[in-house]
């Protein structure tokens, strides 16, 4: 079994079933989004011909959300879904959110109150960015500050209180979640999480389920016991890899320039670089890029890990005027 070219089929790279951001993102589960101008080019990648202006669109009118669920890390979130994610990992963050609590001396009184102020401000469908909250809070004389602030909007927004509300420029906003968004109870949520991953991310481990979901062991094992009647499996060095179905193989000639963070590099337990957008050649990590904008134009600069044929070498180039389409720029 070739894991890696198996996983970029699941994951959308090689071929996609997907038109819309947000069915893309509900059908894995969640997409990693902790650089939100980065983590818009890993839907780009999973959905041809779609544009960063489109995808800012249905960011703004509300199409996906961007939240913290799972391990503390930010992911694009599809709206059916927030509920039960949050429900499921929202107690987990928190814990590791209240020693920086902490230190910064924010009280559970600050945030009951602050939780008054944002209600209260965002009532009747008004959506506000983060200074324009924290100049209310000032104003209500709460001891906060441009630090502070973060924390008390990030325990709101795990609560379910708030949600982010598109973007206003370049300033994310919020506004108060709608009561609508369904829920699940513990174990059947923990099961449509693996049933997701594993359709999504598959072959993958129980470690690998383990480290993205932030679950503990008991409960992945929890998970992937009650979907593994419709699971295959493939033992590999002595490790069971998990997948729904056995897709039939394209021909191992692909190129993806995969931002930071993408899913396909932070999805596993052995997991290579995330923090550097990779060049991905037929399943395998061939070196980084980057990109500098001018005015109507940009500039992929490249760093190889080996020599490449020439083949290779247009595809390369080809991926680079693809991302360039996909912003709307010239290469």
């Amino acid at each position: 079994m070739d894991i890696a070219h198996y996983r970029l089929m699941n994951q959308q790279l090689t071929r996609s079933a997907f038109s819309e951001p947000g069915e893309l993102i509900s059908w894995m589960g969640c997409l990693q989004a902790e650089e939100y101008t980065s983590a818009k080019w890993a839907i780009g990648n999973r959905i041809p011909h779609i544009t960063d202006a489109r995808i800012e669109k249905d960011f703004n009118e509300g199409r996906f959300f961007r939240a913290q669920v799972l391990r503390p890390a930010w992911h694009f979130v599809a709206p059916a879904d927030i509920g039960w994610l949050l429900n499921l990992s929202a107690h987990r963050i928190k814990a590791f959110y209240k020693q920086l609590h902490g230190k910064l001396d924010i009280s559970n009184s600050d945030l009951k109150r602050s939780k008054h102020i944002i209600t209260k401000a965002l009532t009747g469908g008004e959506k506000m960015t983060r200074n324009e909250l924290l100049t209310l809070c000032l104003q209500a004389k709460m001891r906060t500050d441009e630090i502070r602030i973060n924390f008390l909007l990030m325990d709101a927004e795990l609560d379910g209180l708030i949600v982010n509300g598109g973007r206003q420029g370049n300033e994310f906003t919020y506004e108060l979640r709608e009561e609508r968004m369904p829920v699940m109870e513990k174990e059947a949520a923990i099961a449509e999480l693996a049933r997701r991953y594993f359709i999504s991310r598959g072959p993958a481990t129980l470690p690998d389920f383990v480290w993205w979901s932030g679950l503990e062991l008991a409960e992945a094992k929890m998970g992937l016991e009650m979907i593994k009647d419709g699971l295959q499996y493939a033992v590999i060095n002595g490790e069971a890899y998990w997948f729904f179905e056995t897709p039939v193989l394209q021909e191992p000639d692909s190129v993806s320039l995969l931002p930071s963070f993408d899913e396909f590099t932070v999805g596993y337990k052995d997991r290579v670089d995330e923090y550097k957008p990779s060049i991905i050649i037929d399943g395998q990590v061939a070196g980084t890029w980057k990109y500098s904008e001018k005015r109507h134009k940009i500039r992929i600069e490249t760093q190889l890990f080996v020599p490449l044929q020439e083949h290779a070498e247009n595809a390369v180039l080809l991926a680079g005027r693809e991302y360039a389409r996909f912003l709307g720029k010239a290469i």
